[in-house]
């Protein structure tokens, strides 16, 4: 039985995985340790963890996958350099980066002294290790798979077709042509500068019309094949130094768009500037062109390999406002994207491909849920909650700790039924970037104010955002205009007409909802809660954002206490145990 730790590393989104046997046992991402959102470098705090939860040391693993390599793709890195000429610093950094990724053996002998890794390194082509990441763990054992991202080892997407529990890449876009560099680009010209922003530009969309749309079409040419091209003279990416920062902080990327670009499209908005019309008008032509490539991709593809179903990943594997029309604008009839659908993900997908080719078998649906961080039982909440005794009685708060949990969902749904913001923090910790249940803030989505008071007491976020509506799996149909599981909220669908005006605080202003389906099965506290509260108020939904503020999602009981206590929040459930302040 082989021990497979995986990992991203030097990357945003820092991640690592432990599989045993073929299966997967831990996920986590290196910034729920650091503090620090995206966190770039090695993941060394993740690795820790991963080996704590598997119960083994170091030297027990036999083998570590890393999500790239550096020797992909190199006679076309090579031809590139020969014909584009790029400017050499580009050239430096590009090795700079590839060496650090060569140097694993090193950090973990830094990171674990004594540890004795002995084992093989492995390192498994990017777009590779996220085909496997989200068609190894899916429920199919057919379907096309899909990658769309912005680089990784020279290429920029990936396809292929899963089946006989395998998955192989059978395409691809190079260098330098890429969605994820178009999005990144617009999201940076709009005027949010910062590492996974782009979330902020599909937020902001809904509020604009497709007015650029023709402009768009002219900076992204869609190909007969499929495939998409960009215009190289709107970017930089592809001839001049751009600053990458990957190790050991917050990830930062340069300027990817070149003044031709505004030229083209106008000026850029300044981070300070107020928004305009104007800019919710070019963030929807961002968006209609990105949908426009990925659906040309997708219908290309289901003509070439047929079957009903497609799995998603790479960082575009996020855009989750694309993912919910897949099924209304290709022929595909079921998708499956996992919670950590970028680059964090690869781990998983690295960890899979070695465990295989090592001779384990990998069941597949090994990912119905996304619970496999830390966890924290009662005993030791129990016992941060006596130390911190004083800090409580101090700030007006009362302590109860129910042993039943019904009573426990009773009581936290009655808070959230008379407008209460309730931490809820339950079991172990999500994989991938979104709450789903274990480390999150709870409301009533009946409440059209609600947003306005998450963002008065807790959030202080864009007010363009939308929160998410958790609803129970059998409920959505009656609730939705489709009907899937979307167990990790990587998919957007529309309202129903008749239940938008009933919950107002998680309907967006375009009438869509990017929902979580929450089943007994994989979370039966959360499931229970929800239904508590469809019990009291006819409605099965309930607005579910994440447990921080302007911070990484919180991992430790001790950090969602201290988010609890800084903030305004009414309630903080830690497992079994209810703080509320009087």
């Amino acid at each position: 039985m082989s021990i497979v730790l995986g990992i991203n590393a030097y990357h945003g989104d820092s991640s690592a995985c432990i599989v045993v046997g073929g299966k997967l046992v831990a996920a986590v991402e290196e910034e729920r340790f650091r503090r620090i959102k995206h966190w770039a470098g090695f993941p060394s705090e993740s690795i820790r963890y991963c080996l704590a939860e598997a119960g083994v040391a170091l030297s027990a693993v036999d083998h570590v996958a890393v999500n790239s390599d550096p020797r992909a793709s190199f006679a076309r890195k090579v031809l590139f350099a020969i014909k584009r000429r790029p400017d050499p610093q580009l050239i430096i950094d590009r090795l700079r980066n590839a060496g650090k990724r060569q140097s694993i053996q090193q950090e973990l002998d830094r990171a674990f002294p004594g540890g004795g890794f002995r084992g093989q390194v492995h390192r498994i082509e990017h777009h590779l290790s996220h085909l496997a990441s989200c068609f190894d763990v899916s429920p199919f054992e057919r379907a096309v798979a899909v990658s769309v991202d912005g680089f990784g080892d020279f290429a920029s997407a990936a396809w292929g077709v899963g089946e006989g529990g395998s998955v192989k890449a059978l395409g691809r876009v190079f260098f330098p042509h890429s969605l994820g560099v178009f999005y990144q680009a617009i999201t940076q010209f709009l005027g949010f500068p910062h590492y996974g922003d782009e979330y902020k530009v599909m937020g902001l969309a809904p509020y604009g019309e497709p007015r650029y749309l023709a402009e768009m079409r002219r900076i992204v040419t869609l190909l007969p094949d499929g495939t998409f091209e960009l215009s190289l003279r709107y970017f930089r990416h592809h001839k001049e130094r751009v600053e990458y920062a990957w190790s050991g902080g917050s990830p930062s990327v340069g300027t990817l768009y070149s003044d031709a670009l505004v030229d083209f499209l106008g000026p850029a908005r300044d981070p300070s500037e107020p928004l305009t019309q104007r800019h919710k008008d070019l963030a929807r032509s961002a968006q209609a062109m990105y949908e426009e490539a990925f659906f040309h991709l997708l219908q290309t593809l289901h003509r070439k390999h047929g079957g009903d179903a497609v799995c998603v990943a790479g960082g575009c594997g996020a855009n989750s406002v694309a993912n919910g029309k897949i099924t209304l604008r290709t022929p595909f009839r079921h998708v499956y994207v996992q919670s950590a659908a970028g680059d964090a993900g690869g781990a998983i997908g690295a960890a899979l491909v070695v465990a295989k080719s090592s001779g384990e078998r990998v069941p597949g649906g090994q990912m119905p849920h996304a619970y496999w961080g830390p966890s924290y039982d009662d005993a030791t909440i129990g016992q941060l909650l006596d130390q911190r005794k004083a800090d409580l009685s101090a700030a007006g708060c009362e302590v109860q700790r129910y042993e039943d949990d019904g009573e426990l969902c009773k009581a936290v749904a009655a808070r959230i039924e008379g407008g209460a913001v309730i931490g809820w923090f339950q079991g172990r910790m999500e994989w991938g970037p979104r709450a789903l249940g274990n480390r999150s803030i709870l409301c009533d989505p009946r409440r059209a104010d609600m947003k306005d008071v998450l963002n008065l007491k807790i959030k202080r976020r864009e007010s363009f955002r939308p929160f998410a509506p958790s609803i129970l799996r059998e409920a959505v149909d009656d609730w939705f205009e489709q009907d899937h599981d979307v167990p990790f909220m990587m998919q957007v669908f529309q309202v129903r007409t008749d239940k938008r005006a009933l919950i107002p605080a998680v309907t967006h202003v375009d009438g869509s909802g990017r929902l979580q389906t929450v089943s007994k099965e994989h979370n039966p506290r959360y499931h229970r809660l929800i239904s508590e509260l469809k019990a009291r108020t006819g409605v099965p939904i309930v607005l579910n954002t994440s447990f921080n503020e302007n911070e990484p999602v919180v991992c430790k009981p001790e950090e969602a206490l201290e988010c609890f206590l800084r903030t305004k929040m009414d309630v903080l459930a830690l497992g079994s145990h209810v703080i509320t302040r009087a």
